[in-house]
Formats: C-alpha cells, sequence, structure tokens
C-alpha cells in the first residue's frame, strides 16, 4: 500500500481538532509536517506527534518533493493564497471549509487543478457526521414517503465578546462562512441544487460587528429547505426535522466527534469512535404497512476517517473525490447569492449561478 505524506498549514482549531488527528489515524497517510509560529502550538505538536516536523515557514512544506498533499487550516483570508500555491508546487490540496470567500477564487483554483491535474477537495466533513449518515438513510429507505420540508440548525449560545478571527467584521467572516458551509453541503448533498434561495442575515449580538444569525430558505419545486443558526439559542431547538407526506423524523444534539477530537480522544484511543449516546437518537412517527409506528432511531456511526479515505483513494486513482471543488464552489455562490438575497430583501433565482 502507498503511503501518501501529508502536511498541515495551520494550527488553529481546524488543524488541531480536525485534521491532524484523523490523517494520524490513517496507515493510508503520513502526517509528515505541520506549519505554525505559536510556541505553545509546537510544543503540542511535539507532545502528541513526535515523528512530525513542525515548520515556521510553509516554503519548508511547498519545496519538499516528498509531501504530495497539503492541507489548509488557516483563516479564511488564506484559503485562496496558500491552495494556489501549494498546486503551483505541484501539491495536491484539501482546503478547510470554506473553500474560499468568493465564487470567482474557487473558479480559478478548480481551472489550476485542471491544469496541474492536481487532486483538489474541501473538507466537508459533516457528511460523515453520525446524525446526518442517519438522516440521508431514512431518506433513501422512502420510508417517511415523499419529503416536503426539511429543516436544519446549528445553533449556539454565546453572548460575550471573544478575540475570534472568524467573528471579526472582515471578507469571509461571520457565521454564515463558518458553520453556513456545512448546512448548505449537507442540503444540497440530501436533495440536488436549488432553484433559488431566500435569506435573512442578522447581527443579534451588540458586541459583534458580523452575521452572527442567519436563515437560508432554499427553493425546490415539491419541497422547502431551511437552514438556520444562531449563537443566542440557550434551549437547544432541533438539530433537524423532516416531514413527509408519511411521517416525520426529529433529531436533537450534535455528532460527538468533534468533542471528542477537541478533548484528543481518536478513533485510535477511543472505544466506538463516532457512536452517539441512546440520549440523543432521533425520533420517528411514521405509517408502515397500516400500522402507525412512533419510536426512536439508533443513529449511524459517524467517522471523519472517511473523508480522507476518499481523498486518499482519489489520490491513488481508485475512485473519484466524495467532495468535489465543483461542489464546494456550488456552496460558496450560494453564500454570496444568500448576501444578495438579504441586502435586496427578495427572493434570488440560481438559474446558471450554479455548475
Amino acid at each position: 500500500m502507498k503511503t501518501i505524506n501529508a502536511a498541515v498549514i495551520g494550527y488553529g482549531l481546524a488543524g488541531r481538532a480536525f485534521h491532524a488527528p484523523i490523517i494520524n489515524c490513517l496507515e493510508e497517510f503520513n502526517l509528515k509536517a505541520i506549519y505554525t509560529k505559536n510556541k505553545a502550538n509546537r510544543e503540542e505538536i511535539n507532545r502528541r506527534y513526535p515523528n512530525t516536523e513542525v515548520v515556521t515557514d510553509v516554503k519548508d512544506i511547498f519545496q519538499d518533493d516528498s509531501i504530495e498533499l497539503v492541507v489548509i487550516a488557516t483563516p479564511n483570508e488564506f484559503h485562496y493564497p496558500l491552495a494556489a500555491e501549494a498546486m503551483a508546487a505541484n501539491k495536491n490540496v484539501v482546503v478547510d471549509k470554506p473553500f474560499t470567500i468568493t465564487s470567482q477564487d474557487a473558479d480559478q483554483l478548480i481551472h489550476l487543478s485542471q491544469q496541474k491535474n492536481a487532486v483538489l477537495s474541501v473538507y466537508q466533513n459533516r457528511r460523515w457526521d453520525s446524525d446526518f449518515l442517519t438522516l440521508k438513510k431514512l431518506i433513501e429507505s422512502g420510508i417517511l414517503g415523499n419529503i416536503v420540508e426539511f429543516e436544519s440548525h446549528f445553533d449556539r449560545f454565546k453572548n460575550t465578546t471573544s478575540n475570534n478571527w472568524r467573528e471579526e467584521s472582515g471578507p469571509g467572516c461571520g457565521m454564515l462562512y463558518d458553520l453556513g458551509p456545512h448546512l448548505i453541503d449537507q442540503a444540497v448533498n440530501l436533495f440536488g441544487l436549488p432553484q433559488a434561495v431566500t435569506a435573512d442575515l442578522r447581527n443579534q449580538r451588540e458586541c459583534k460587528e458580523t452575521v452572527d444569525n442567519f436563515e437560508l430558505i432554499l427553493h425546490y419545486p415539491n419541497l422547502k429547505v431551511t437552514l438556520k443558526s444562531g449563537m443566542l439559542v440557550k434551549i437547544p431547538t432541533p438539530r433537524y426535522t423532516l416531514l413527509g407526506d408519511r411521517g416525520s423524523f426529529v433529531k436533537y444534539g450534535l455528532d460527538v466527534q468533534e468533542g471528542d477530537l477537541v478533548n484528543e480522544l481518536t478513533p485510535l484511543n477511543k472505544v466506538d469512535w463516532g457512536k452517539e449516546p441512546e440520549a440523543i437518537y432521533g425520533r420517528i412517527a411514521t405509517e408502515i404497512g397500516g400500522l402507525n409506528v412512533d419510536g426512536i432511531v439508533e443513529s449511524e456511526r459517524g467517522d471523519y476517517r472517511q473523508y480522507y479515505l476518499s481523498v486518499y483513494r482519489a489520490l491513488v486513482g481508485e475512485e473519484p473525490l466524495a467532495v468535489t471543488p465543483q461542489q464546494a464552489r456550488n456552496t460558496i455562490k450560494l453564500i454570496e447569492e444568500a448576501i444578495v438575497s438579504n441586502e435586496s430583501k427578495r427572493t434570488i433565482d440560481l438559474d446558471g449561478k450554479l455548475i
């Protein structure tokens, strides 16, 4: 089996919790280098990954011919230039979400990847959340009949100010760019590209200058999809609400993998990786063979390793990418059109804007 040398640029939340530990769990990859200038981060990397080199200049990664895959896990504004530089250095690239700040930048990266014959993907890891895998299986089973409405929430409660680039005022900042890509990608993965979008974007906290609450309505011929996120949600709302003409499914709680990864638990040191507790299993009410059924649905097991295994199989030519750059580009275009919708207070037709 071929082993791919990988390097991670950035060791904030994305690099620390989502990329480095998952790559390190897979024998298909060797975590060869991590870029960071932060002293505390360097000490942590040396502790957790003693065989991984810590570099303070990204050129050390780009000029290392043994490194085949570069992961961009930096603040959003650096995604485009670093991904472009990596591919110019003949590297394959994974970009943390959001792909880019603009769809024009996304198009340019896609064009460059085609010129370089490089594998380019975006880390839409929440396609491998336990609750999403369960939801997808339910829809495919047809047990709820024709789906007429879907509502997806990703809420938090945080009413205080923090020094976090995600919450600053600037290009690519705010909740729409932070959590929006997850919700949009999941919805499009389930139902395909929408015909139109209507958006309401707000700043609900006086201490912040950027979007901290959004509601997107994606319009389909016979389906309404609502995507919502807010920072002032003290009492949890359902993560998913799925309505069909034969029944409904409601799910509370979040996939457990992020919490485990933040606490340095990984598939290497935790039994039952990605398994949700029964307390947050979803509830279903439907009709089967003339019988009314009301009960719980055991969640599928989540596993973020599957994203990187998909990247590996694309790198060695075994199968196409699960998350393509074209899909990620459409997510950014949807975000751009949502901003236009909010500013103009109208529904935006997406015909010809998505590829």
